[in-house]
């Protein structure tokens, strides 16, 4: 079999991990997320822009795939952003939590390694932040309309930004002592820390969510 662009020849390469020695020091993420980039900007380029794109199908968000690939495969962060947050509220709890069936689907499975879909989701959702993208969104106007969201999980903070946004009076209700849910106390810190749930909490809170524990 040909392979002009060269898709085959580019493996999966394993993401880089922080040493033995200074993960012992502390409980932070096993991974190193600057590291990613080298990694992200050779993997989103392989990315064949399908036209049957099979990652849509396998990703249970419906997330754009293929084109903040191509803007990851660039360097325009921005591009990438706004395409990702389209069908994502949270790209930075997903891109470290999700078991990542978009690469299953890949088309590159059927005869090499996938994109890894993951790494590049995750990369993005990182600049966002880093870049000041992740800007606070509060409702140009009230609808005069209160909504009680209960629970505080991904999916009820997800429900009350997008409620939020849309100018309706949101209240989060979360029987534990703090805000997150399954994100707060199911997921170790080495999977994800938890600054990462707390400033979205505080761009939620910026943009007129209220939260009662």
């Amino acid at each position: 079999m040909t392979d002009p662009h060269g898709f085959l020849r580019t493996p999966r390469r394993p993401v880089p991990a922080r040493p033995a020695e200074e993960r012992l020091s502390d409980w932070n993420e096993i991974y190193a997320g600057q590291s990613l980039l080298p990694l992200v900007s050779e993997q989103a380029g392989r990315c064949m822009d399908c036209g049957i794109p099979f990652c849509h199908s396998g990703c249970p968000l419906g997330n754009l795939i293929p084109e903040w690939n191509a803007y990851a495969a660039r360097g325009d962060w921005w591009a990438a952003a706004e395409r990702l947050h389209a069908t994502n509220n949270f790209p930075e709890f997903t891109g470290r939590l999700c078991p990542a069936p978009c690469e299953e689907a890949c088309v590159l499975t059927i005869n090499a390694d996938p994109v890894t879909i993951k790494n590049v989701e995750q990369a993005i959702a990182d600049q966002i932040w880093e870049r000041g993208y992740a800007t606070p969104q509060p409702p140009q106007r009230l609808s005069g309309m209160t909504v009680a969201v209960i629970g505080s999980g991904p999916a009820g903070l997800a429900a009350a930004q997008q409620l939020t946004r849309i100018g309706h009076t949101v209240a989060v209700y979360e029987r534990a002592d703090r805000i997150g849910g399954l994100l707060r106390y199911g997921i170790p810190a080495f999977k994800m820390e938890k600054r990462h749930l707390d400033r979205r909490i505080e761009q939620m809170r910026a943009e007129g969510t209220r939260f009662r524990t």
